[in-house]
């Protein structure tokens, strides 16, 4: 791919959003990923998006500490924006590694992607090569975030139902899962209108599954299904409430549950 012309390259990457680069094209960055951490691009890149998030988006998060600070953890986000990846992973401790379309790796950017820790999914094939690299992440005890719905939300609206992916996942590993709702995200590309949203990232309680060497796919899309699930719920607590009203739910749940342990 190094010596095509720039037309050339487009082409290989098919239209529709199928990538008929051959698999080998991606081997190298599936290898680095498996084989060594995120190094100083991921810092670089967490610090920078982390300030354009503050300053433009005022995005906050709420229940960061949900997240096991040690071992394997999976990240289950809705999706509805390109800069839902940074929102997730810009505010807390772990190093957050995700699977991206494999068109973003291209010159000179597939460099800071693989350094970072991001992966290659080879859009419109069965990609087992992306699993393997997931798997091999969250067997040394990292972080990986998948995105139930698969694809992005043009809307701001869920979903009707999750890709069977984030199951077999959850299932094949027994990783503990976070279940996250980003809300606001969808409406980031309105700064080019001179509008920035308000994005909240919420953090849910960790569920984790009993591992299963080859789960059927109704056992992948059942945890799916669970998993989205509480995102919905996640979800709709920000549409409904705003995050001021979360924060203040959140409150009173605590102060509930200090009065019934001081009452035990």
């Amino acid at each position: 791919m190094a010596g095509l012309k720039r037309s050339e390259q487009l082409a290989a990457m098919g239209t529709g959003g199928r990538d008929e680069r051959p698999a080998e094209d991606f081997a190298a960055f599936h290898e680095r990923t498996r084989t060594k951490e995120p190094d100083f691009a991921y810092e670089i890149v967490r610090v920078l998006t982390g300030l354009w998030a503050l300053t433009f988006f005022r995005t906050r998060t709420i229940s960061s500490e949900k997240v096991p600070q040690s071992g394997p953890v999976i990240l289950a986000p809705n999706h509805g924006s390109f800069m839902d990846h940074f929102f997730l992973g810009a505010f807390i401790r772990r190093k957050v590694q995700f699977m991206a379309k494999s068109q973003l790796f291209q010159p000179p950017l597939q460099y800071v992607y693989s350094h970072g820790g991001v992966f290659p999914l080879r859009r419109g094939h069965r990609d087992e090569e992306a699993f393997i690299t997931a798997r091999a992440i969250l067997e040394r005890g990292g972080t990986v975030a998948m995105y139930c719905e698969g694809t992005r939300s043009r809307d701001g609206k869920l979903s009707e139902r999750p890709k069977p992916g984030i199951g077999r996942l959850a299932l094949e590993t027994g990783a503990a899962i976070v279940p996250v709702a980003i809300h606001g995200s969808a409406k980031v590309r309105n700064w080019r209108k001179g509008e920035f949203p308000k994005v909240t990232v919420q953090y849910g309680d960790p569920i984790r599954w009993e591992s299963v060497e080859e789960p059927t796919r109704d056992q992948q899309m059942a945890v799916a299904e669970e998993i989205f699930g509480e995102i919905k719920v996640l979800y709709s607590g920000l549409e409904t409430l705003g995050r001021k009203g979360v924060l203040q739910r959140l409150r009173e749940q605590r102060r509930s549950e200090r009065r019934h342990a001081a009452t035990a």
